[in-house]
């Protein structure tokens, strides 16, 4: 089996670093900040402006991008899954809107932390816009996803399992299935 797997929201949780990190950032700044955790753009989640939303990752792109941990067992299980199927990162990191310093440096620090973290894959892909294309050219059976619209997008034609996260309780299915953890995601295609 081909299963694809997202990045940020299902490897790491990005919901917690944008509490986190954005409340600092705000904090540190004299911001006012009113936390909406069913948001899922950065910007609208903290209530602050897209300007200073990108001042928020101007300064902490770099350490998200290469220090930023992963989920509990998100490389044990990727490990397990790994022995009997294809993985497939398919992450919508790309070049877009990075601070000037790191423009031109996002694949490489991908791959480093996905080397750092001892993630092991057989492809990875960096998207532009909607995943579906990306999925449906790599026959991928399965996909691992927490964004809204990948969610909504790619079930229309391949089953989804949802990362569980705030921002995305509302997001229903007939191809999405919601998962927990990365042990849920383990059990649930295993079953």
């Amino acid at each position: 089996m081909n299963i694809g797997i997202d990045i940020d929201g299902c490897i790491t949780d990005i919901a917690s670093f944008i509490a986190d990190y954005g409340i600092k950032f705000c904090y540190e700044n004299n911001i006012k900040y009113n936390l909406k955790e069913n948001e899922y753009d950065e910007a609208k989640a903290l209530g602050i402006s897209d300007e200073l939303a990108e001042k928020f990752w101007n300064e902490y792109l770099g350490f998200y991008a290469t220090k930023y941990k992963t989920r509990d067992f998100a490389k044990e299980v990727i490990d397990k899954l790994k022995e009997k199927n294809k993985i497939y990162i398919i992450t919508a990191r790309n070049e877009e809107g990075l601070p000037k310093e790191l423009y031109g440096y996002m694949q490489e620090m991908v791959i480093k932390w996905l080397e750092d973290n001892e993630i092991k894959y057989d492809k990875l892909i960096f998207s532009k816009g909607s995943k579906l294309p990306y999925c449906l050219e790599n026959n991928i059976d399965i996909m691992i996803e927490d964004s809204p619209r990948n969610l909504l997008d790619i079930s229309n034609k391949i089953p989804v399992l949802c990362f569980d996260n705030p921002y995305n309780k509302e997001i229903e299915g007939k191809n999405i299935r919601r998962v927990y953890s990365w042990y849920d995601i383990l059990d649930k295609i295993k079953n």
